[in-house]
């Protein structure tokens, strides 16, 4: 039997049509089916709802008890967004009837539509809507925005601007995304994580501040933020206060720019308060649940403890995320299940990904592809420290680092080996490092000890000879920047596993393995994702107690994920990994720091 838990809510705009849009939890589910980032691929969202079941030929619900979850990002890019909202809004009056439900949840892109950032709208969208725009709504707005910049330029060349920036169908969608217009409204009851069986789903990932939050607090305090910003916009765009033609990150300067009458209304002088206070809403940061991206792109080590904080908050057991998508575009997991990746990157044309379900249906986990392919579990999530070619596993260039043709050596302008290595159908670089004593290859060593701690920063690292000189292979990624470089271009704010977090684990992992060695030139990044990669140990290990100098004042953290980390690192675990390219004393200086550093941890790290 069906057994629904409904959460009272505090907000009466929560209200929606369907009974089942307003639940938050949902348990006695029969059957699951989820997908994300459909991004305006009408055809390939039909395709994989009616591979899954869900649907029939006629596009009519086929799915009986069937829970049907999107997880966000219908919106954007591709040109049959609302051929996708039309379908679902139908499919949740026709799931009810037939004893399932449709389950939206919001994404980054519906914040996006619905506050006015229009940055990602494809032409085809707008075009979506050109029907529905009167020529009088179109003149009205004309005439504002000529009023507005008048003194910038001449009346045929704000006309001819306008024409460009604002084409046809601008106006009808701004309409259609207001709080009371048909999408928008629809999309305002939506609630930002459901949790169905125990398994929740968000469109971004668990951060932080969901586990601060919890269920209630996201759904209630932080999706209400959204509905009071998108009214305070409503009020003052009908009393042109705003223009529907301002751009989103413009707001700001617009308000504050904006001088009201003695005789202001009160309604938009609360308006052009609330605007302000909510402009920089947690919902819409990077590390709000719409947009969060370090439950897949930070290593186990950092992400770890965070997720099961945030599930256990939210009384859920799993989550599946859309939001990014997966670097295989088939779907994966992390963390023994606990974190599933549903952004398979549908929209072919700008993605070059294909539409994915999940479907859960008691213990079983399979992928239902729109092709009609077998269906299959989800795949691991790859250990990518590096881009590679051709997607290579860790496991396939290791083998080609320890068995591939050396075909060049050279130094490059840091006095670095660099080798190709090739399997004859692909080459990759590597440096090499020669053995400076019997026994002892440290890079190789910090290598199998970010595997053990799943730290994911030190590149596949082998124990190989090049040109009759023993030593050790790293691989070196072609794409690639250091910090100096990154420091000085200012780029990486936005990484999508935070910078700081990403250093803050190299100062404990560099503790633990006494790197007297690290420099900016050894700290490279993936310009693409700002991942760290942590390169050449021939410094560390050394067999002492303690810390570096460089690294004596810093304060570390100790996170609850580096406590769990340490602590699996037994004596016995350390000598069947590294007795072979560490020698006695330095494992045992190594077991030393270990403990150093689980005395120092506090007790309530978290974090």
């Amino acid at each position: 039997m069906l057994r629904i838990a409904r959460v009272s809510l505090a907000f009466a705009f929560l209200a929606c049509a369907s009974v089942h849009a307003d639940d938050w939890r949902v348990d006695g589910v029969e059957r699951v089916v989820a997908m994300a980032d459909v991004h305006g691929a009408f055809e390939a969202m039909v395709d994989t709802l009616q591979e899954a079941g869900v649907i029939d030929e006629q596009l009519a619900w086929s799915g009986a008890a069937t829970h049907l979850v999107i997880v966000g990002d219908i919106l954007d890019r591709g040109p049959r967004s609302r051929d996708a909202m039309d379908l679902l809004m139908r499919l949740e009056g026709e799931a009810l009837t037939a004893g399932g439900a449709v389950h939206v949840v919001i994404g980054n892109h519906e914040s996006m539509n619905l506050i006015g950032d229009l940055r990602y709208v494809s032409k085809s969208e707008y075009a979506a809507f050109a029907a529905d725009e009167t020529e009088a709504e179109r003149q009205r707005w004309f005439e504002a925005y000529v009023e507005r910049y008048a003194s910038s330029a001449s009346g045929a060349v704000l006309f001819d601007k306008f024409e460009q920036q604002f084409p046809a169908g601008f106006f009808a969608l701004r309409q259609a995304f207001r709080p009371d217009g048909q999408y928008g409204k629809w999309l305002l009851s939506k609630p930002a994580i459901v949790v169905v069986n125990g398994t929740a789903f968000v469109h971004g990932g668990l951060s932080p501040l969901v586990e601060r939050y919890g269920l209630e607090g996201v759904n209630g305090r932080l999706k209400s933020e959204l509905v009071a910003y998108v009214e305070a916009l409503q009020i003052l765009t009908d009393a042109e206060v705003l223009l529907p033609t301002d751009a989103h990150y413009d707001t700001q300067t617009v308000l504050n720019a904006y001088m009201p009458a003695l005789d202001e209304k009160p309604a938009v002088l609360d308006a052009i308060a609330t605007a302000n206070r909510l402009f920089d809403s947690e919902l819409f940061d990077s590390e709000g649940p719409l947009w969060y991206r370090g439950s897949v792109s930070c290593g186990e080590l950092i992400e770890e403890h965070r997720l099961d904080g945030a599930l256990a908050a939210i009384g859920a057991n799993r989550v599946v995320v859309g939001h990014t998508p997966t670097p295989t575009r088939s779907v994966l997991e992390r963390f023994d299940g606990r974190l599933i990746e549903i952004d398979t990157g549908m929209l072919n044309f700008y993605y070059k990904g294909s539409g994915n379900a999940l479907v859960l249906e008691g213990d079983s986990v399979l992928v239902v592809n729109q092709s009609g392919l077998t269906p299959v579990p989800p795949r691991p999530h790859p250990r990518l420290v590096g881009s590679r070619p051709g997607m290579m596993s860790t496991e396939e260039l290791q083998e080609l680092l320890e068995q591939g043709e050396i075909l060049t050596q050279q130094q490059d302008e840091s006095g670095r080996i660099i080798v190709t290595v090739s399997d004859g159908r692909r080459k990759v670089s590597a440096i090499h490092a020669k053995r400076t004593s019997r026994g002892f290859y440290p890079s190789v060593a910090a290598y199998r000890l970010d595997r053990l701690l799943e730290l994911d920063m030190v590149p596949v690292t082998v124990v190989r000879k090049v040109g009759g000189a023993d030593g050790s292979l790293q691989f070196l990624a072609d794409k690639r920047s250091n910090e100096m470089l990154r420091s000085a271009s200012g780029r990486g704010v936005g990484a999508s596993c935070s910078l700081p977090d990403q250093w803050s684990a190299m100062y404990v992992f560099d503790v633990l393995i006494y790197n007297e060695g690290r420099t900016t030139q050894r700290m490279l990044y993936d310009p693409a994702s700002w991942r760290l990669m942590l390169i050449e140990h021939d410094r560390a290990f050394a067999r002492k107690k303690g810390r570096p100098k460089h690294l004596k004042t810093l304060s570390l953290e100790i996170t609850d994920g580096w406590r769990r980390a340490l602590v699996g690192l037994t004596d016995e675990v350390l000598a069947e990994s590294l007795s072979d390219v560490l020698d006695s004393r330095r494992l045992r200086a190594l077991q030393q720091r270990r403990d150093e550093l689980l005395a120092s941890a506090p007790r309530t790290a978290r974090r």
